[in-house]
């Protein structure tokens, strides 16, 4: 008896979605795990390391939205399921992973959980408030899941709203909260940024030069704008700050925020790197003295839901300053791991940022809670531990 995963997201795509989805891949006894994805031309390195357990469709990403796209991923899925006599279904979000979810479900009678994250939940509650059509396709998907998953408290509340809102409200004792995490034996303190830093041009501090990071897609909901606005503040007490940005985005959004660093006086301390490889993301962070996360609502459906960053930052000895908006408080413990501010003020990062630079101290302190905090609590390994658990009480069910 095997499980079926069924992941929109997946790698060697990026973001939060695909961490989740190929470590929960990664980390499955082996054997037990068959993982249908949309095709991708950079797949074949990556799917080796699952040793046959990727089943790729003959479809990239945009088709799966399609309704042949839709019809082909049902029918391949429940071809797997069948064939591989699956018992549990993952789906890897709401839509569209959730059609073929549910026509697996309908057919072979394998149950199913969703992974909801946020911004998910808010872009269907939109659709549905205004289309009846969307209403009744969230309405099966939602209410035919025998588990749902939300990463972070915040999202499990918006979850119990939209269920509400669609009629499911006996679907909360469904609802089950999993955090995220990271790798530890990855993401650790003291890795060799030195090759790093030549190739990005980051100084150290023999050079003068400490640095404040932070790792996000250029969108208006991660608040680099507020860090940027911070930042004369920051520099007037910590002169030898500079400010480093990763992460692909819109070319207009990276224009913007270079036209607003410049306007505040403060480009030539600011370098946006662009997106940076998985491979080097645990000696970007280890050239940092604090990582910043300024997330904030922003737009329609803009949130963060909980903030890998965050924790990746953690597991490498960072304390870190983030918004205190929508699933970030789960993944930054207030006064321990690091300090939760008021996401839209630069005030209120100026003065928790220049605390820690001025006090080695705590800076160590609160890193080294962030490291045990991942050790013991914000790894991969619980985060599969805790699914396998629902996925065993379903079963059993």
């Amino acid at each position: 008896m095997t499980s079926l995963l069924l992941a929109q997201d997946f790698p060697p795509m990026g973001g939060g979605i695909a961490r989740l989805q190929g470590e929960l891949a990664r980390r499955y006894p082996p054997g037990e795990l068959i993982v249908s994805t949309p095709q991708d031309p950079d797949s074949a390195e990556v799917d080796a390391q699952f040793g046959g357990a990727v089943d790729r469709l003959p479809i990239g990403r945009r088709r799966t939205k399609s309704l042949p796209g839709l019809l082909l991923w049902s029918r391949r899925a429940a071809s797997l399921a069948r064939e591989h006599r699956v018992r549990f279904v993952y789906c890897g979000n709401v839509k569209p992973a959730g059609y073929p979810a549910r026509w697996v479900y309908e057919r072979t009678r394998s149950p199913y959980c969703i992974f909801l994250y946020g911004a998910d939940l808010l872009s269907e509650q939109h659709k549905y408030h205004h289309s009846r059509l969307k209403r009744r396709s969230s309405r099966a998907i939602l209410g035919g899941a025998a588990a749902l998953v939300a990463i972070s408290n915040w999202t499990r509340d918006l979850a119990l709203t939209v269920l509400g809102e669609l009629g499911l409200d006996g679907h909360g004792q469904r609802l089950r909260v999993v955090h995220l995490g990271t790798d530890p034996a990855r993401f650790r303190p003291g890795v060799d940024a030195a090759e790093l830093r030549r190739r990005l041009e980051l100084p150290d501090g023999r050079d003068g030069a400490r640095w404040l990071l932070t790792v996000a897609r250029l969108e208006p909901h991660k608040g680099i704008d507020t860090v940027l606005q911070a930042l004369p503040a920051i520099l007037a007490r910590a002169p030898d700050i500079h400010y480093a940005v990763a992460g692909a985005g819109a070319a207009a959004e990276r224009e913007k925020l270079e036209r607003l660093a410049g306007k505040l006086g403060v480009a030539e301390r600011v370098s946006f790197l662009g997106e940076v490889s998985e491979r080097d993301l645990p000696a970007l962070y280890s050239t940092a003295a604090v990582y910043v996360g300024a997330s904030r609502r922003a737009e329609r459906i803009g949130v963060e839901g909980f903030g890998i960053s965050l924790v990746e930052a953690s597991a490498c000895g960072l304390p870190v300053v983030a918004g205190n908006s929508g699933g970030v408080p789960d993944a930054v413990r207030e006064g321990e791991t690091g300090f939760l501010v008021p996401p839209e003020d630069p005030a209120a990062f100026c003065d928790a940022i220049c605390r820690l630079l001025a006090d080695d101290a705590l800076a160590r302190r609160v890193g080294a809670a962030g490291r045990r905090a991942v050790e013991t609590y914000y790894n991969w390994d619980r985060v599969v531990r805790d699914l396998r658990a629902i996925e065993a009480e379903v079963v059993a069910r």
